[in-house]
């Protein structure tokens, strides 16, 4: 379930997200801002930095990590590591969701489950806990293979 770019019908868009949180928006930001909201993927730093400077090659790699740094620490952005060594990043989504990452591709699909929720709340009340976040991710490879016997069976 690939999240689609925020739309102003539906939402504030990420730069006036973060306009209205005080952070002057250089015209570099507002272009990694737009890379980061665009996504439909997780992408990591240097992908970022690959889709910026594709449209202002004045983009340093530099500008890249700073400015994903100030996002993060304005609340717009989430940063997830997936087990591959590099921090992966997404817009604050509108719903919850949880991730399911593929190890040998490190596609990450995203997922909601209601029953997943209800278990987590029950765990947490049960141990005398109130649930006020979390985060699930679950890490697998695919049963199949394309030719469509599975993959862990010689």
């Amino acid at each position: 379930m690939p999240r689609k770019p925020a739309g102003k019908n539906l939402r504030q868009s990420l730069e006036e997200v973060c306009l209205e949180k005080g952070m002057r928006m250089t015209e570099q930001r507002r272009v990694i801002a737009r890379v980061i909201e665009a996504a439909t993927d997780h992408p990591d730093v240097e992908e970022l930095h690959r889709r910026a400077a594709a449209v202002d090659a004045r983009i340093s790699i530099a500008t890249v990590y700073r400015t994903v740094k100030l996002f993060e620490d304005l609340g717009v952005i989430a940063r997830h590591d997936f087990r591959a060594g590099r921090s992966r990043y997404e817009t604050i989504p509108d719903e919850h969701h949880d991730h399911l990452i593929d190890l040998r591709t490190g596609e990450v699909i995203e997922f909601q489950n209601e029953e997943i929720e209800r278990l987590q709340q029950a765990i947490a009340a049960k141990l005398g806990f109130r649930l006020v976040d979390h985060r699930l991710e679950l890490y697998g490879v695919p049963l199949k293979e394309d030719g469509g016997r599975d993959k862990d069976k010689p």
